[in-house]
């Protein structure tokens, strides 16, 4: 299954608690990084396709649920 790269994009107010827990957890072979904006930061997630997506859902939920 060839890799996947997707985007999330988290408001400001948001990005030091994500950024927190993605550096202490074991993201297993999903890789990320982080490009800062003015107004919140995109959290590009790659690795395997359907993994990848899952993390995304999982994040783009978590920004509307907090």
């Amino acid at each position: 299954m060839p890799d996947a790269t997707y985007v999330a994009f988290v408001p400001s107010g948001m990005t030091a608690k994500l950024r927190t827990v993605l550096q202490t957890e074991d993201t297993g072979p999903i890789s990320w990084r982080e490009r800062k904006g003015l107004f919140g930061s995109e959290f590009y997630f790659s690795g395997p396709s359907s993994l990848a997506r899952a993390t995304h859902a999982y994040i783009s939920e978590w920004v509307v649920r907090h």
